[in-house]
């Protein structure tokens, strides 16, 4: 099969890459978070073609995208927590899992047969423009090989994807640099996974404490796999020094040749997570010493990523 086609982020390059949707082929598109791999959600094939490129477990559900909150209450159905959490944060690099509407016409494979849909307005310009023109739901997670490292350039996606994507729309490195944030609404809401809206954001908002996720019990939402976003490389984590053999990713003042924030910024460090472990994948490295690094804000969501990405590969 051919490369994917690099379509430009204007006009031209986002009618083609909502044909390409339209007629049922994958294209991955920038997002604030990362880069995602995109089919419409109410196409079966599309989406089966989704998790055959990623090499996806079944049972792992997708986030649908769509370009407004309208859109959105059309596919699900949004209590009054959901439309506070949406109407502060969309758009924006927050998913909210609310109950299913059976009218939705989504794939059952979007949702692998839950009850429950994930949803996002992300906030990035040219997604929302892809969107706009696509005029239907897109299915989309991240433009990577299930289990590896999160795409944050058009380039990481050709590299790990190649001819399994039909095209990519090019819309430089993304400014999040982590997956979205995932909260479920209903009976009983909570933090599913941790991401680049930052847990306190939520909190405050809705005027209590969060209960932190557990790595337990099953999926239910994109994100929650044991082993996940992982470079080549072995992990070792909290690292107070380097072993032999093993690169250092530092944060703060330590001396590494790749320093997630050498200020300690972890918006900054967030934003370069996925870069810094695509670069030292390139670089050949058997194993990565990881700097501790503050479990608080976006910290919470950097610790959770790179503890998955450590964690034992067989659990993928």
């Amino acid at each position: 099969m051919p490369a994917p086609e690099t379509l430009t982020a204007d006009v031209r390059g986002i009618e083609r890459a909502a044909e390409l949707l339209r007629d049922g082929a994958l294209v991955a598109f920038p997002t604030e978070t990362v880069y995602g791999l995109g089919a419409v959600a109410t196409d079966d094939r599309a989406v089966a073609q989704v998790f055959a490129a990623k090499g996806r477990p079944a049972f792992n559900p997708l986030i649908v995208h769509v370009p407004d909150i309208n859109r959105a209450e059309a596919i699900g159905a949004f209590d009054d927590i959901a439309l506070r959490l949406a109407g502060a944060f969309w758009p924006g690099p927050l998913t909210l899992v609310v109950p299913l509407r059976a009218s939705a016409g989504i794939s059952p494979l979007v949702t692998a047969g839950l009850s429950t849909v994930a949803i996002r307005v992300p906030e990035h310009p040219l997604a929302r423009a892809l969107l706009g023109a696509v005029d239907a739901p897109v299915a989309a997670p991240s433009a990577n090989p299930s289990g590896r490292i999160s795409p944050t350039t058009a380039q990481h996606v050709i590299d790990g994807l190649s001819d399994r994507v039909a095209a990519v729309l090019d819309g430089g490195p993304c400014q999040v640099g982590l997956e979205s944030t995932i909260f479920e609404t209903g009976n009983a809401p909570r933090l599913l996974r941790p991401g680049g809206l930052p847990m306190e954001a939520l909190e405050a908002c809705l005027g209590g404490p969060l209960t932190r996720p557990s790595s337990n019990g099953p999926v239910t939402s994109p994100g929650q796999l044991v082993s996940h976003y992982a470079p080549k490389a072995e992990l070792r984590l909290n690292a107070m020094d380097v072993l032999p053999g093993e690169v250092l990713l530092g944060f703060g003042q330590v001396k590494a040749a790749f320093n997630l924030s050498p200020t300690g910024d972890l918006i900054e460090a967030a934003g370069n997570l996925f870069r810094h472990l695509h670069a030292l994948d390139a670089t050949g490295a058997k194993a990565i010493a990881v700097s501790p690094i503050p479990n608080t804000g976006l910290g919470l969501a950097i610790n959770d990523r790179l503890s998955r990405a450590a964690a034992p590969r067989d659990q993928a």
